[in-house]
């Protein structure tokens, strides 16, 4: 599993090459436009009512002694609970919107490396696509908030508080990455064989997501480049496990490309 999540990692190198090179930047617009505005929205929710929510944690300090560090402390916790959320459904709203723009992404990107292939699955309207990417979109989402909230409040608990938050940001990263596989998967596989695909490699979904969500953390750009990149780096690692394990048909028999070989 560790080399698969070098393999997610390492799959990011050469991404901005790749995506000029097939002229891929227009499929971006409105996905970038989608994460923009989203972001935005969530990082207006984390300051406007992160002192709402601490005045609220602040209510189960019934003592006067120490009321006022426990208010300015439940602040920081208010905003801590926001962002973590937020994060949570920033990612899974964006992922879902823009998965009508990023399944070409990724067939392009496929066509480039195996050139044409069999689509076993293939739903080519703008609805079936978008239908799909709410309905993993949510199945992620509630295992996510299912393992996440508990996981929260234990990140409060002094040591037992640092496993709990790296605990949180892999889960966060494992179901980001899952989404960012399905654009290529759903091409091949059905829903509940996209499920067991992703349990057999969930190396390469952590090491996506892993930087996915690291970058999201660098002001404003993040917003911008994080969803692209990714996801030309997770179709690119997923199109190669699917050749490697004879998972995908070509339509030609052509050498396999240097891409893939490497």
């Amino acid at each position: 599993m560790f080399k698969n999540i070098i393999n997610g990692i390492k799959a990011y190198f050469g991404t901005f090459k790749l995506i000029s090179k097939l002229g891929l930047w227009k499929y971006f617009a409105i996905p970038i436009l989608i994460s923009v505005i989203t972001g935005f929205i969530f990082i207006s929710l984390v300051y406007f009512f992160s002192g709402n929510l601490g005045a609220l944690i602040a209510k189960a300090w019934i003592w006067e002694w120490g009321s006022q560090t426990f208010a300015t402390i439940s602040t920081y916790i208010g905003g801590l609970v926001i962002l973590v959320l937020g994060l949570i459904l920033y990612k899974h709203i964006v992922m879902a919107l823009s998965a009508p723009f990023m399944s070409p992404v990724s067939e392009k990107v496929e066509v480039h490396l195996l050139g044409e292939t069999n689509h076993t699955h293939r739903n080519t309207s703008f609805r079936q696509q978008l239908a799909r990417g709410i309905r993993i979109n949510l199945r992620n989402l509630s295992k996510e908030l299912l393992f996440t909230i508990p996981l929260l409040i234990l990140s409060f608990i002094p040591v037992i508080g640092i496993v709990a938050t790296i605990l949180i940001f892999l889960i966060q990263a494992y179901y980001v990455g899952y989404g960012n596989m399905d654009y290529t998967m759903e091409r091949h596989f059905n829903y509940k064989e996209s499920i067991q695909f992703v349990k057999k490699h969930r190396g390469i979904a952590l090491g996506n997501g892993i930087v996915f969500v690291l970058m999201l953390f660098i002001p404003i750009i993040g917003f911008i480049i994080t969803l692209p990149i990714s996801v030309v780096a997770a179709s690119t690692e997923t199109i190669k496990i699917l050749d490697e394990k004879k998972l995908i048909t070509r339509i030609d028999s052509v050498e396999t490309p240097k891409e893939i070989k490497e």
